[in-house]
């Protein structure tokens, strides 16, 4: 014990030396960092909120936004692939949400990130109604929980009771889900995923690209028939003769036998579905636009990323998969951020890849934000984001006055 806690002591001295350093030895650095805002797709609803958002953040030293133009399965862009976003729907069609905000932002020196949703679909209580909408369109797409899996096993998913009961049992089990998700073992959705961001890079001069929810929602997730099937065929030639046969044995009475009794393989094949969709994604961005960034919001704790949720996001920066790892370290307590954040730039730099440490500034007051600024600072990260700009644009109890990003400003840039 005492050992333990002489390390600790000057672990913490060594960090304080290096805050030191970084903030006040090395003023270059806050020249070069990203300054980065995730904008949620309420700002990109008019050319008023898009004006002042970016007016906003080039007034205040901010340099980079990335913003949600694929909220729940719609797009706040002209789509070749998905619906108009029905927020959009008070708007004449000529309005373009994503081509208004790189105009306006580029003049101002701004770079801009779509940020895309990836497997995350629909709210729970505001189900899409657009025949278009995937939700409606292709309704096999959809990722079912284990606890309804060998009930809707043999129900088409035509069968508005198939959408009816994942649908049920998410609102039952709102603590781990956002909503209603699609399934990446399917290659259908992951196709589809790909044709939206090859989309974007066509036709918008983004500097970045960025993937949220590029995870599985929960560990009951995904037992949809695909992912069944498609996970059985990956398993059987890792098993023995006797394996296989006691696994078809088990089959014929219980459609989910193959992840109950090798729960460990079926943990690897989550992951690696996840892992195939960033991996084609990243090498054909680099392929039509190699200065376009490729970043991902990702579980802040690695351990949870990896065995809850199948994101695997330190090994995509290990196989240089992607460009830049953004943890969404929202922890208010700023130990804990320090460890998360420290966690990600060990295993990017390694990798010789870049971290932008996300701060949950809806959670905190600025002042708390602007210390966790400085120790991103002072773990080299590369730069933050701030969640969310739509949090600190407007008055709240720990946003009173409205001028969060003012006070950003002034203690930290």
């Amino acid at each position: 014990m005492p050992q333990r806690g002489t390390k600790r002591i000057r672990s913490i001295g060594a960090f304080c030396a290096s805050l030191w350093l970084l903030t006040f030895a090395c003023p270059l650095v806050a020249a070069q960092e990203v300054r980065a805002l995730w904008v949620v797709r309420s700002t990109l609803t008019s050319p008023e909120k898009i004006h002042q958002l970016v007016n906003s953040a080039a007034d205040n030293g901010f340099n980079t936004l990335i913003v949600q133009i694929r909220g729940r399965g719609d797009a706040y862009y002209k789509s070749k692939v998905e619906p108009r976003a029905m927020e959009l729907k008070d708007q004449p069609p000529s309005f373009d949400p994503l081509a208004l905000t790189l105009t306006a932002a580029h003049k101002r020196g701004l770079k801009v990130h779509g940020w895309i949703n990836t497997n995350l679909l629909a709210n729970l209580d505001s189900l899409p109604t657009d025949p278009d909408h995937v939700y409606n369109k292709h309704p096999e797409w959809l990722a079912v929980p284990k606890p309804v899996a060998a009930e809707l096993y043999n129900v088409s998913p035509r069968d508005p009771a198939y959408r009816q009961k994942i649908v049920e049992w998410s609102k039952a089990n709102r603590g781990e889900l956002e909503g209603v998700y699609t399934g990446p073992a399917n290659p259908k959705v992951r196709d589809h995923i790909y044709k939206i961001w090859m989309d974007v890079l066509k036709h918008y001069p983004v500097d970045g690209l960025h993937f949220d929810y590029v995870r599985f929602a929960s560990p009951d997730f995904d037992y949809s028939r695909t992912s069944l099937e498609k996970f059985r065929k990956w398993l059987e030639p890792q098993l023995t003769a006797d394996e296989r046969r006691e696994l078809k044995k088990t089959l014929k009475t219980n459609p989910v036998a193959a992840p109950e009794m090798f729960p460990a393989k079926f943990a690897g094949f989550q992951r690696a579905q996840v892992t195939t969709l960033v991996e084609r994604i990243y090498h054909a961005v680099k392929k039509r636009r190699p200065e376009a960034l490729v970043s991902a919001a990702v579980f802040a704790n690695d351990e949870n990323a990896y065995t809850r949720r199948f994101q695997d996001w330190r090994r995509w920066l290990q196989m240089g998969i992607l460009d830049v790892a953004c943890p969404m370290a929202y922890s208010t307590d700023t130990a804990v951020f320090q460890k998360q954040i420290e966690v990600a730039t060990t295993t990017a730099h390694n990798a010789k890849r870049r971290v932008w440490a996300g701060i949950g500034a809806y959670r905190i007051p600025s002042e708390s934000a602007v210390e966790k600024i400085n120790v991103a600072r002072a773990l080299n990260a590369e730069g933050f984001i701030l969640f969310s700009y739509d949090f600190t644009a407007r008055p709240s109890e720990l946003n009173p006055d409205g001028a969060y990003l003012e006070r950003v400003r002034r203690a930290a840039f």
